[in-house]
């Protein structure tokens, strides 16, 4: 019985651990990602100019271009490829370590609500980082229940606790193409839980919404 209250006792804190071990993969990661890119648009590099992960390799005549380090650009398109899976990879486990972790906390908040109500103190989560302002009728947001007005608490593996920019709800959107994301939002002073799945459709982008930062 002691084993089991230690166990549980200790279990949240191995939680963020993860948590925030997981972050500083995804982080090293898009790192290696960002280099091997400017590898491949750097002139000294391929001579002339660089070729990114779509330029062509031959010439006109359909010969190998002499400009262009054909091994180098191969390695690094393949490792970019690589990097680009173990991102999505990495960003599932973080989803769903989070979700653990916000799991957890839920059981602790249920059982201080009533000492916390009769306090009167108000607990959350995660205190909302960015605003939604625009809305696009038809879009996979609109579809999603999203409303102009509602506080981003988290979006997918983005929370409080790990958000800096809008690039990371951005990029949480890029590697989530056709994919189910949570999103949590407080409307009106109550936290409401919302399944968004980014996908193309008639407008720009992969949302048709707009968010803004909070600055709190």
């Amino acid at each position: 019985m002691k084993m089991t209250e230690v166990n549980n006792a200790v279990e949240p804190s191995v939680a963020e651990r993860d948590v925030r071990l997981l972050m500083k993969r995804k982080d090293e990661i898009e790192e290696q990602i960002k280099a091997y890119y400017d590898m491949l648009q750097t002139k000294p590099f391929l001579q002339q100019e660089g070729v990114g992960m779509d330029g062509p390799l031959v010439d006109v005549e359909g010969f190998p271009r002499a400009d262009v380090d054909l091994y180098k650009v191969r390695s690094a398109r393949h490792s970019i490829s690589c990097l680009q899976n173990d991102h999505k990879a990495v960003m599932v486990e973080i989803e769903e370590a989070l979700h653990t972790l916000h799991a957890t906390a839920r059981v602790r908040e249920g059982k201080d609500e009533t000492k916390m109500e009769a306090s009167g103190q108000t607990v959350s989560l995660s205190s909302p980082f960015a605003l939604v302002d625009t809305v696009t009728q038809g879009s996979p947001a609109f579809q999603a229940g999203l409303r102009v007005g509602d506080e981003i608490m988290e979006f997918g593996s983005v929370k409080t606790q790990n958000f800096r920019n809008l690039r990371d709800i951005a990029s949480v959107v890029q590697h989530s193409e056709g994919k189910s994301l949570r999103v949590g939002v407080l409307r009106n002073g109550q936290e409401v839980h919302l399944s968004l799945t980014p996908q193309h459709w008639s407008g720009r982008g992969l949302l048709g919404c707009n968010l803004v930062p909070l600055h709190r």
